[in-house]
Formats: structure tokens, sequence, C-alpha cells
């Protein structure tokens, strides 16, 4: 269980962070609000982020291995 909530707290950050960057750079490319309206996105999606990947990851690696055996 332990295991299980460090991954998915670690697996959520990295992907929110990523991700976040990402879109938040398409919609305003770099301009003075980038980092500002980064950060807001960010603190949005960790959270929301953390709590699908700790919930879904059981399934998920279940169906990981139908599909790779």
């Amino acid at each position: 269980m332990k295991q299980r909530l460090i991954f998915a707290l670690l697996m959520s950050f990295i992907l929110s962070l990523l991700m976040t960057c990402w879109v938040t750079l398409i919609n305003l490319g770099w301009s003075q609000a980038f980092f500002a309206q980064w950060l807001h996105a960010f603190l949005l999606a960790w959270p929301a982020a953390a709590l699908i990947a700790f919930t879904c990851s059981p399934m998920i690696q279940k169906l990981t291995l139908k599909i790779t055996l």
C-alpha cells in the first residue's frame, strides 16, 4: 500500500507538471502570465491526477498483464 501511494504521488506529480506545462504553453505561448498560469493549472491538476492514479492503478496493472502475457 505504501509503495502504491508513493508511486501514484510521484507519477501524478511528473505527469501533471509536464502536461500542464505543455497545455499552458500551447494556450498562452511564452508570455508574462505563463508561469503563474502554469502553477495554477498544476496545483489544480496534481491532486486530481494523484487520486486517479491511486484508484486506477490496480485495474491498469491487471490490464497491462493481460495485454503483455
